[in-house]
């Protein structure tokens, strides 16, 4: 453990303008309020906040970062209060200690729940202030070095999980990918014990070999490029374990079919340099197709530049190589740490990450800890490729993103209203792969809204929590709409007129909140008609013996949405037109029968509901069972016969097939009841034709 003196030593060595007395202060604070506190190792508590201060100081941190890394655990494990820390260290300190502290004793239902609400708490004191995510990463790592001493097995594979799910990809998301990697392969040794054994026992039988074969190739390098003009530092090493284990289960391949398991790095002085020795390197040895990636003239999100190449050397071992200057080295090492402005008045690191700003949005919508949890890691942890607006603008996506993830990642209203995209000048569907470089355009229409078929392409995190966010609350104001529907036929059908106050009264008799709660409560029918009834007008239901009065009228439909407020069955398909009745089930959303369905026979009549379109409603999706002719032309005499009669096709499905007929079962668009006779009619009339019917 690092004694005081060593500890402020330390942090003078690069920066001698540092206040001394506050770190001397945040020493002794901290010694005296752990007291006696023992780690799971048997050392005393506060040598944990000593050392996450050491892990700092690595990354030359101002002073206000070492003292809170010093007392972020005093809240929660100590006596200690805010108010305290805040009256003896400054409203700085204070706000990062607060926003770095474990919350391990927040109450939750589930793992999850707490996982996520410490996410949510984290990220949002993250958001106010970067620092707090680096103390948080340092605490991490330490916590990772020292988890062998923890004796629970699940305990340890349950910090190991978190570990590798959201604190190794956000030190990576800030490119600091020495505690990134360097957490991951603690983690990995802890989730799976035996790949990191085999693979660390694999290494070491092969790192004399590997050793004299790395100082050859870096020797090599380093020779080559001197020759071609340019003056490098050459360095090699081994991948590590978790980054090997990786690629083997990606390719399905062992370590010995593996070849790229080695990496180098060359640093040089300029931008210049860079390309000049990656074109020294390609002209020697055969680059590998695809392996190619240019960070510095395309950043990856988290500011990281550096190119990056992989060569077939001496015939048959693939060799990944990194070239770039010493300062995209530093920023590479340390990510945004290495860009802190300590005592100075510069721009801070953290209004440069948007990312956290996607994330601030995310988590605020969120609707419960697993959908936290989901879209943050999607946020967080994925390859990126590279896209760009008509203007030019570079937009960052994870591999297998859509046009939806796009608009949404250049402005949420965007995302909303997309309507279709043009990729380099074509038109696509919206759920069509974005590639690396392509131009993407978004079109777009106010009349539009996010559709919940757009969840299964969209995977972003942002992209996916915007569209549930709109789809909760359409779910919610048309559900408030039918319950209003639902609301005044009830009361129309009480004795006398319900008075003024008597929705008021209702409320507090069935002890809702207020009247929207009431009209779901109504809507999914989680109150009966007798119920309601009962609470407006007391008596008016007469207790169990009296009949309840039948429904007056029928509820319009009209303005509500199908899949939100309420569904079409399946097994009957309604379309405008159709004398229509719905089953209402507890909790869940009406589901709209026509009257002939045999479906309904299940269903008890005090379930039903008589429903009717409303004025002049049109669309529905209606099925037809087709049997035509078994020759050639048939089925496309049909698809134009349908189409001249300006319906639209959505599914079609061969059911049967002989070599007299087959009958095809083929879902259409059609405006309504008698659109739908119409066609049925001409289709009758055609020669291929043998029998139609609708489903």
């Amino acid at each position: 453990m690092l004694r005081q003196y060593e500890l402020v030593d330390r942090v003078l060595s690069y920066d001698p303008q540092a206040d001394e007395a506050l770190l001397n202060r945040a020493y002794v604070f901290s010694v005296n309020a752990h007291g006696s506190q023992k780690r799971a190792s048997g050392d005393p508590y506060f040598s944990h906040p000593i050392e996450v201060a050491g892990i700092l100081t690595d990354l030359h941190l101002d002073d206000e970062t070492i003292a809170t890394a010093i007392l972020h655990d005093t809240i929660e494990d100590t006596v200690a209060t805010p108010e305290e820390i805040q009256r003896l260290f400054g409203d700085n300190v204070a706000r990062m200690v607060d926003g770095v502290t474990k919350l391990s004793k927040i109450e939750a239902q589930t793992e999850s729940e707490r996982a996520a609400e410490n996410l949510r708490k984290f990220l949002l004191a993250m958001s106010d202030d970067i620092r707090v995510l680096l103390v948080k990463l340092a605490d991490r790592l330490h916590n990772m070095r020292t988890l062998h001493h923890i004796k629970n097995p699940d305990k340890r594979k349950r910090i190991a999980r978190e570990t590798m799910d959201i604190y190794a990809p956000l030190a990576e998301r800030i490119g600091m990918y020495e505690f990134m990697k360097e957490m991951q392969t603690l983690a990995f040794k802890e989730l799976e014990p035996e790949a990191y054994e085999s693979i660390t026992k694999r290494l070491e039988s092969l790192s004399v070999e590997g050793e004299d074969r790395i100082a050859k190739i870096a020797s090599g390098l380093k020779l080559l490029l001197a020759r071609g003009g340019v003056d490098a530092e050459l360095s090699g090493r081994e991948k590590h374990p978790y980054s090997i284990w990786k690629k083997m289960s990606e390719r399905h391949v062992s370590l010995e079919q593996l070849s790229d398991v080695m990496a180098f790095r060359a640093i040089v002085e300029s931008e210049e340099e860079c390309y000049r020795a990656l074109g020294v390197i390609h002209r020697r040895w055969p680059m590998v197709p695809g392996r190619f990636k240019d960070y510095i003239s395309t950043p990856k999100r988290n500011g990281y530049r550096s190119l990056h190449t992989t060569i077939m050397h001496a015939g048959d071992t693939r060799v990944e190589i990194q070239i770039r200057t010493r300062d995209m080295h530093a920023r590479a090492e340390f990510g945004l740490a290495a860009h802190w402005a300590y005592k100075q008045d510069a721009v801070r690191p953290d209004t440069q990450v948007s990312w956290i700003r996607d994330l601030i949005e995310i988590l605020e919508h969120a609707e419960s800890p697993e959908e936290l949890l989901e879209h943050t890691r999607m946020a967080m942890y994925q390859d990126r490729i590279f896209a760009f607006t008509p203007k030019g603008e570079l937009i960052q996506l994870p591999k297998g993103a859509t046009p939806i993830d796009f608009a949404y990642a250049v402005h949420t209203d965007l995302g909303d209203q997309a309507v279709g995209a043009k990729v380099n000048g074509k038109v696509v569907p919206l759920r069509t792969e974005i590639e690396q470089g392509d131009q993407v355009a978004i079109l777009r229409s106010k009349a539009q809204q996010p559709q919940a078929n757009w969840l299964n392409f969209a995977i972003t995190g942002k992209a996916r929590a915007a569209i549930r966010r709109h789809i909760r609350h359409k779910e919610r104001d048309e559900t408030v709409a039918l319950g209003h529907k639902l609301y005044d036929e009830i009361v129309a059908r009480l004795p006398t007129p319900a008075g003024e106050g008597a929705l008021k009264d209702a409320l507090k008799r069935l002890k809702l909140a207020d009247e929207t709660a009431l009209m779901e409560a109504i809507a999914r029918r989680q109150l009966t008609d007798a119920q309601v009834m009962e609470a407006v007008m007391p008596g008016s239901t007469d207790g169990v013996e009296h009949e309840m009065p039948s429904q007056a009228r029928a509820i319009d439909i009209k303005g509500l949405t199908a899949g939100v407020a309420f569904n079409f069955a399946e097994d009957c398909r309604p379309v405008p037109g159709d004398r229509i009745v719905g089953v209402r089930r507890a909790g869940e959303p009406i589901e709209v029968h026509r009257i002939d369905c045999a479906g309904l026979a299940d269903t008890d009549d005090e379930d039903w509901v008589d429903l009717t379109w409303g004025d002049k409603a049109e669309g529905g999706i209606a099925r037809i069972a087709v049997t035509l002719k078994n020759e050639p032309g048939a089925l496309g005499a049909v698809a134009t016969l349908i189409g001249g009669q300006k319906a639209n096709i959505l599914g079609l499905r061969m059911d049967n097939r002989d070599t007299t007929f087959h009958t095809n079962a083929i879902d259409l668009e059609v405006r309504n009841a008698t659109h739908l006779m119409r066609l049925l009619a001409a289709l009758r009339a055609a020669d291929v034709v043998n029998s139609v019917e609708r489903v």
